[in-house]
């Protein structure tokens, strides 16, 4: 991670709880023996004509990727359980309003940067599936149209 300092951090974590998400997604995959992959993002947005700031916090955490999209937003995003969970231990303590998505994504990513996903036992993928849920429901908004129980049946498990 670059240079930081308690005061970026704390602004950093400032600019996630007011302009930022943070997901633990399920991607369905053909090639797996799961038949699914979990991704861990943290994203950040600001209108494009003021990137600034993105730019500055890409270069205090020293991480993450910078992508404008069509409709005038620009991103800041981290992916990767190793690097997310970097990120979240030094931002933790200054975080206020998005404590239980922080917790709970800083719980997966411990659990999927040790196993692959064929590694993991009974209990892990339940876990996983509960933090899913954990994440989602405390967000805004999600668009996301897989459900508890299909996501357990794609697992192998039971609902």
């Amino acid at each position: 991670m670059g240079s930081r300092s308690k005061t970026d951090l704390a602004y950093i974590a400032g600019f996630l709880d007011g302009d930022g998400s943070l997901m633990l997604q399920v991607k369905l995959r053909s090639d797996t023996s799961r038949g699914v992959r979990f991704m861990a993002t943290l994203c950040l947005y600001q209108d494009t004509r003021h990137e600034e700031p993105l730019l500055w916090i890409r270069k205090v955490l020293g991480i993450g990727y910078i992508s404008h999209r069509k409709d005038g937003m620009t991103e800041l995003r981290v992916n990767g359980f190793a690097s997310i969970q970097e990120v979240l231990v030094k931002l933790r303590p200054f975080i206020r309003f998005k404590i239980v998505q922080a917790d709970a994504l800083l719980h997966a990513c411990a659990l999927l940067k040790l196993k692959k996903i064929s590694e993991l036992c009974e209990q892990e993928l339940r876990t996983l599936v509960d933090l899913v849920f954990v994440i989602r429901n405390s967000n805004y908004k999600s668009n996301a149209t897989l459900s508890k129980e299909v996501l357990l049946n794609r697992l192998g498990l039971t609902p």
